[in-house]
């Protein structure tokens, strides 16, 4: 991401590299609130990374990066396991994991392109 801007927040005292687009950044500052994005990892049958923004994000608890920009992590699971039900349908429950931290992502990305909000994360050095 040339030219993006940068920060770190810390999640459950593990560094997370956030990054965002000089787009994201244009879209931010016209935000009158900030942006709740929450980096969410979905265990069941399988294993699935989403980012998700807004009103989609459903975490209790959000950590400041920039005043128009704040950020979560929470895993989940299903609460029953069906390979038919891979979409967000399921029910989903807060996943209690005995070490959390271990978890957290090392890097989060977001970019702003044809009006929608765009975002990954891994568990590497960023490439």
């Amino acid at each position: 991401m040339g030219g993006a801007m940068q920060a770190t927040v810390e999640i459950l005292n593990k560094r997370v590299q956030v990054g965002w687009t000089p787009a994201a950044e244009a879209e931010l500052m016209r935000r009158p609130t900030p942006l709740a994005v929450e980096m969410e990892l979905y265990f069941s049958c399988l294993l699935r990374k989403k980012v998700r923004f807004g009103e989609q994000a459903h975490s209790r608890e959000f950590l400041l990066v920039t005043p128009q920009l704040q950020v979560a992590f929470r895993p989940v699971m299903t609460r029953v396991c069906s390979a038919a039900e891979v979409e967000d349908m399921p029910p989903l429950d807060d996943f209690p994991i005995t070490n959390p931290a271990a978890f957290v992502p090392h890097w989060l990305k977001i970019d702003f392109r044809r009006g929608q909000w765009q975002g990954e994360f891994g568990f590497h050095s960023e490439r």
